[in-house]
């Protein structure tokens, strides 16, 4: 099923004016800078079988063979094999080094920025064991070094680098902190000079779901921590590991630790965020120089379903004829590993819940993380991987649905728009935060 040839058309941009030349070399040279052992092995392990092509939304909405995740690693391998893997010699040898131009470079790139969340379902249906997902996230460092990748994606990260966030300035966040107590009436611990926790957020809680700030707020107080936001470290969510940009990637996962130590806190809080979770709570070690044992990262939900099961934090049943679905985001779930948490709160909740077809780990991507939220060309392929998930979700008998991740909650509303399909999203935090007892 996989595509052996090359993609002849796709959606690009240029970011940057270097020559194409330039480009070239540096996606070259960013792609042998991440050929690791790690990632020779599972180079050199594809017998091109086939089956992750059946386990990618993206494949199956369109049909389209250039889709097939083992097509969007193709510029990283070929890279591998001809300047690095056990052949290199006999092709360096010959004068064979490498045949990408910038030409298969800006149609590989709607492969690894536009169609690819991340996910990681094809490497879950991998029989060799080969983390794709990784690879894909690998090959972007690549492109990112070329300035070949998403024009928005690319203004957003950008922003990051600039002004400490893609939401804005540490100035920016103190107003709208301060802005969301007045309209809420809530008091959000500001810049405290010492705390237990520290609390982060993603921007689409600062602008679209400000309700989820007050909803974390409302549960840490409930449960007496001790916490606080910082104006110089509240930026969950990581650009750098969605673009490609390793060096944003290291500089905001290092910025949340150093804070935490700063104040003295032992635990970094991530929101309903997927991406988050995946940078700060798995990839922390490699920028901090080591396992790192005096801080811990928690997502919200984990910390929530273990406050519940501890009996620490007591909910007040839902309605119990109720039926509802549940989304199962990415990297919370089959990247992240906290498939317990999201049912243990909606069985505290005395919700009935109808799994869908695919649940748990085998869950398909909601197709907005991975940064192709941010991504407006790729809009079109959004909805149909929003389509998906619409139609599993109607062939339950839920009457409402609802999720674990800011940016699922946003790609179905935007998707729900489009279409108009008659279910919103709703937010497992936010349900907690109107259930505590």
């Amino acid at each position: 099923m996989a595509n052996q040839g090359k993609p002849t058309t796709g959606n690009f941009d240029k970011i940057g004016e270097q020559p194409d030349p330039v480009r070239v070399r540096a996606a070259m040279e960013g792609f042998m800078a991440e050929f690791s052992p790690q990632a020779a092995a599972w180079m050199n392990a594809c017998v091109r079988c086939g089956l992750c092509a059946e386990a990618c939304h993206f494949y199956l909405a369109t049909k389209d063979e250039k889709y097939t995740p083992v097509a969007k690693i193709k510029p990283f391998e070929d890279a591998y094999h001809r300047n690095s893997g056990p052949f290199s010699p006999l092709f360096k040898l010959m004068g064979m080094e490498t045949k990408t131009d910038i030409h298969d470079l800006e149609a590989w790139e709607e492969l690894i920025y536009d169609s690819c969340n991340l996910c990681g379902r094809c490497t879950l249906a991998c029989p060799m064991g080969i983390d794709i997902a990784e690879l894909v996230k690998s090959a972007r460092h690549g492109m990112y070094h070329a300035g070949l990748l998403p024009e928005r994606l690319a203004q957003i990260t950008a922003n990051a680098e600039k002004q400490h966030s893609p939401f804005g300035s540490p100035e920016d966040f103190r107003k709208v902190i301060r802005a969301i107590e007045k309209k809420y009436r809530i008091h959000l611990p500001l810049d405290k000079e010492k705390a237990d926790l520290l609390l982060t957020v993603a921007p689409g809680e600062l602008e679209d779901h400000q309700t989820s700030v007050v909803a974390m707020a409302r549960i840490l107080d409930k449960l007496g921590c001790d916490w606080t936001f910082s104006s110089d470290a509240f930026e969950a969510t990581n650009f750098g590991f969605l673009s490609g940009n390793r060096e944003l990637q290291g500089e905001l996962t290092v910025r949340l630790f150093e804070k935490a130590r700063q104040i003295g806190a032992d635990t970094i809080l991530l929101p309903e965020c997927g991406h988050a979770w995946s940078a700060a709570r798995w990839e922390a070690s490699h920028w901090l120089g080591g396992e790192v044992k005096d801080v811990e990262v928690h997502h919200i939900v984990e910390f929530i379903g273990k406050a519940v099961a501890r009996g620490d934090l007591k909910l007040r049943p839902g309605d119990h004829q109720k039926k509802v679905a549940f989304h199962d985001p990415c990297q919370q779930i089959r990247r992240g590993g906290l498939e317990r948490w999201p049912r243990t709160i909606l069985d505290a909740l005395g919700l009935d819940l109808c799994e869908i077809e695919n649940a748990g780990v085998a869950s398909f991507c909601c197709g907005g993380g991975g940064g192709v939220l941010s991504n407006a060309r790729a809009e079109e392929l959004r909805l149909k991987a929003f389509e998906m998930k619409k139609e599993e979700v109607d062939a339950t008998d839920a009457e409402d649905f609802i999720t674990s991740c800011g940016q699922c909650r946003l790609q179905f509303d935007r998707g729900s728009a489009a279409v108009g399909w008659d279910k919103s999203t709703q937010s497992l935090l936010e349900i907690v935060a109107e259930h505590l007892a």
